[in-house]
């Protein structure tokens, strides 16, 4: 008998916070709905912690899952990878989930490599696409490969169950949908599950200033900035914008900024309201990491350059040109 035949749904690992939902837990529902309504399946959110408020669970239900599965106990207030495993691959056994998608968060980077070595499962990570095969009912992960060079598509034929890690912020989240209605099952995680080598110190949070998955604007600078003296021009930029300062790799490869400031595969992914690229020759490592922006300005004297694919608005000319004359009229329109 084929043992993948035992394994059907799928499943989303939602992430809590000091008992909260995250946002990525509402993307990823965003994205497992449809891989669950073209499979013909039922979606099922999975979450473990404690004291987990009966209203997020309904949340999740309410956008989308048609069940929530949460494993609880004191012990998982913390995340800490092998009682979350442990707990993971009990319901794994359990239920034999077909597909498990999460986040590509550090939960997600920390514990989906784990599991799926426990499980015997294949993973595919920072997926920028997820499908499913008309013809076997499979999952197609697709993600950028040979240094985003090329888009591969990536199968998991004989093992289950096919997990992949998504970019946060590389979908929307799911919108409530009131009267949606599904079940809500509460498991209770048995003390040998709590176990591990680890033990959770303190949170020290991150002090950085730069702010760039959660801001509303961005403006990125790329190469076209010729050299580290030249960024106060895009700075003010920013500054004018309000926006947080991003850039393209090689500008953080040449040491012009450093990395927190990176978007693309290798940087942070970016979903703001407004993105500015001045100098970004737009490259698909970097387009991977904003293309989902609502509003994309690009800034850049080559005519041709792949940036200009995917903006909304294109200025084709010399930043040292545009961008003075950009923060005038910015300014004046400000102050009236």
């Amino acid at each position: 008998m084929d043992k993948r035949a035992e394994y059907s749904g799928i499943w989303i690992l939602a992430e809590q916070s000091e008992g909260r939902m995250r946002r990525i837990s509402y993307e990823l529902l965003t994205r497992g709905r449809a891989l669950a309504d073209k499979r013909g399946t039922e979606l099922t959110a999975a979450v473990i912690g404690h004291a987990l408020k009966d209203a997020d669970l309904q949340t999740l239900i309410a956008c989308g899952a048609d069940r929530v599965m949460a494993m609880e106990a004191e012990g998982l207030a913390k995340f800490l990878v092998e009682p979350y495993a442990a707990c993971m691959l009990r319901m794994i056994e359990t239920y034999r989930p077909e597909i498990i998608i999460a986040g590509a968060t550090s939960t997600g980077r920390t514990l989906m490599p784990y599991v799926a070595v426990k499980a015997h499962a294949g993973l595919t990570a920072d997926c920028t696409g997820l499908d499913i095969d008309p013809e076997s009912g499979g999952l197609l992960q697709t993600r950028p490969a040979i240094g985003g060079n090329i888009m591969a598509t990536i199968r998991t034929p004989n093992h289950r169950p096919q997990m992949a890690t998504v970019r946060p912020r590389s979908t929307a989240p799911a919108a409530r949908r009131e009267g949606r209605t599904g079940a809500i099952i509460r498991l209770q995680a048995k003390d040998e599950l709590l176990t591990g080598r680890i033990r959770h110190v303190c949170f020290v949070p991150a002090d950085s200033e730069h702010g760039l998955q959660d801001a509303e604007a961005v403006v990125a600078v790329g190469r076209g900035v010729k050299k580290a003296e030249n960024l106060p021009v895009v700075r003010s930029t920013a500054e004018v914008l309000k926006a947080a300062l991003g850039a393209s790799r090689e500008v953080v490869d040449r040491g012009w900024l450093g990395y927190p400031h990176q978007v693309g595969l290798s940087g942070k992914t970016v979903s703001p309201k407004l993105y500015v690229a001045v100098g970004v020759s737009g490259a698909i490592q970097h387009l991977a990491g904003m293309q989902t922006a609502e509003t994309i300005v690009a800034i850049n004297s080559d005519a041709d350059a792949p940036i200009f694919g995917v903006a909304d608005f294109g200025i084709v000319g010399d930043m040292f040109e545009v961008l003075p004359r950009l923060c005038a009229r910015l300014r004046r329109g400000r102050d009236r």
